[in-house]
């Protein structure tokens, strides 16, 4: 394994002792961890092998698809228009895209797109690997879809197709599509590696994710395990007859093939729920962006970050395996399984483990990438792992 690269600010060894011991306990084969504490970076490590097929180490500028980590980046874009007046919460979807009204939706504003509640998440029928990884059919599918459920009375994981969903609004309101607004208005001016369409002269950076599940399990043989035990289990969670299969694999075609989110067709297209391309560094800068002036740069005021960090959502998550995960504006926020940061803490997780969140009480923002994906829903042991080692780090 290539050894541990970076620094940390005095105070903040800890953080590496730990980002080791996770290699060290066989948890990691490529990852990289960053941290700011009132709008200055104190940890910056990176190492292990961004590529197994060939043994590329990670190097310092590696990035790699981090999932619905993603998520809270479109977030941050949204949350930005409604400080500028530009986009309401609490109005009907249909003032900003007309189209979306239809077959009861007429009624669902803005703020329930933002934090679950749209009962959309999921599309009947299945697109093609094309369309699914084009803007317009799922638009279009989704202003056709009658709600999964009764709007506004639960709340359930638009795994994929909150992307959209947000996406289009902000391309309604701002005129310019997501990844264009995201590196025009906010990437841009803060200097980050991050990217919703990743251009192809960046390809060669690219990390390459290690899947959790074996190559040989496909969503068709979830739908019929025979008399494979793991695969049982696994179809009672993600199978696609199951809400969190269903959620997961909309709008189908390209997004039920493991192979998929490591292609260039994936990384290419714009999917703002799960297919940002970043690094650590890149992460934790904006957050920290987010509660402070980093370098002169304040993303979103104070008032818009307690608007965006209000809990929306109160009970179980009914695509999240009932678990207790809830939303503000687009954020996940503290719940019993969430319990990162103190009263205020936001941001969001990715599949596999990845992460970005911010603490405004500590002054704390992280970023966490890796390829080895593990199965936790809300991050897992590696990143909390580093988390506590920067809370230990301020004491």
């Amino acid at each position: 394994m290539a050894g541990t690269c970076g620094w940390t600010a005095p105070g903040f060894e800890g953080v590496r002792e730990a980002f080791e011991a996770n290699f060290a306990a066989g948890l990691e084969v490529g990852a990289a961890f960053a941290a700011y504490h009132r709008g200055r970076k104190v940890v910056d490590l990176w190492g292990g092998v961004a590529d197994v097929e060939t043994g590329r180490p990670w190097e310092e500028d590696a990035i790699i698809l981090v999932f619905s980590t993603t998520k809270g980046v479109t977030a941050v874009c949204a949350n930005k228009l409604a400080q500028e007046g530009r986009l309401d919460p609490e109005a009907p979807v249909v003032r900003y895209w007309p189209g979306f009204g239809r077959n009861g939706k007429e009624d669902i504003p803005v703020g329930y797109l933002l934090s679950h509640q749209a009962g959309l998440a999921w599309v009947d029928g299945e697109l093609t690997a094309e369309e699914a990884l084009s803007w317009e059919p799922v638009i279009e599918a989704l202003e056709n879809q009658h709600p999964n459920w009764k709007p506004g009375t639960q709340h359930g994981y638009h795994a994929t197709t909150f992307g959209w969903l947000v996406g289009e609004l902000i391309r309604r309101v701002d005129g310019r599509r997501v990844g264009t607004y995201l590196r025009e208005e906010i990437a841009g001016p803060l200097g980050l590696d991050l990217w919703i369409g990743l251009p192809e002269e960046q390809e060669p950076r690219v990390a390459r994710l290690i899947s959790m599940l074996p190559e040989s399990v496909s969503v068709d043989s979830l739908a019929e395990p025979g008399d494979d035990p793991v695969l049982s289990m696994m179809a009672q969670f993600l199978g696609p007859r199951t809400a969190l299969g269903r959620a997961l694999f909309a709008p189908g075609g390209a997004l039920t093939d493991q192979a998929i989110w490591n292609s260039r067709a994936m990384r290419a297209a714009e999917v703002p729920s799960a297919n940002g391309v970043t690094d650590a560094r890149s992460l934790a800068r904006l957050y920290a962006a987010c509660i402070g002036e980093v370098d002169g740069i304040r993303v979103l005021t104070p008032e818009q970050v307690r608007q965006a960090t209000v809990q929306r959502t109160e009970g179980p998550n009914t695509v999240l395996l009932d678990m207790d995960i809830q939303f503000g504006l687009g954020f996940m926020v503290r719940s019993s399984a969430v319990s990162v940061g103190g009263a205020g803490s936001f941001g969001h997780f990715g599949a596999g483990g990845s992460m970005g969140w911010a603490d405004p009480g500590a002054e704390l923002a992280f970023g966490y990438v890796m390829n080895r994906m593990d199965i936790g829903l809300a991050g897992d042991q590696r990143s909390f792992n580093l988390v506590r080692a920067c809370y230990a780090a301020l004491r």
